[in-house]
């Protein structure tokens, strides 16, 4: 089971709970889909996207939920990254965990689940 990831503000997912789905943040409806990373893209993206922000949540999702809406994409640097062209539904989630605040400039990752060998 391949599991991608999406870093999320609070209050957004939060909303996305009471409505049944997810629609993304003003950043990716502009972009016109959901950004997620691989485990390995986590931390950039962490830095990149998401620096001296709080109240953050973790997102797994099983790709594999996600059918033909998702697709891999080149994007920063010429790496793959997953785009859900479509609501994200809730029932994909596999869980959502915190996402610790930055100490000194740097932020610590929940430990993830290893994928399996192909």
């Amino acid at each position: 089971m391949t599991t991608v990831y999406k870093i999320c503000e609070q209050r957004l997912w939060r909303a996305a709970e009471a409505v049944g789905e997810f629609r993304g943040s003003a950043h990716d409806a502009r972009d016109g889909f959901i950004h997620f990373s691989a485990a390995d893209q986590l931390g950039d993206t962490a830095a990149k996207h998401f620096a001296r922000q709080s109240d953050l949540l973790l997102i797994a999702v099983d790709a594999g939920q996600l059918g033909a809406q998702l697709k891999w994409e080149r994007s920063r640097g010429g790496a793959l990254f997953p785009h859900l062209y479509g609501p994200l539904r809730l029932d994909a989630v596999r869980w959502v965990r915190p996402l610790p605040d930055e100490i000194g400039g740097r932020r610590q990752l929940p430990e993830l689940e290893a994928e399996p060998q192909s």
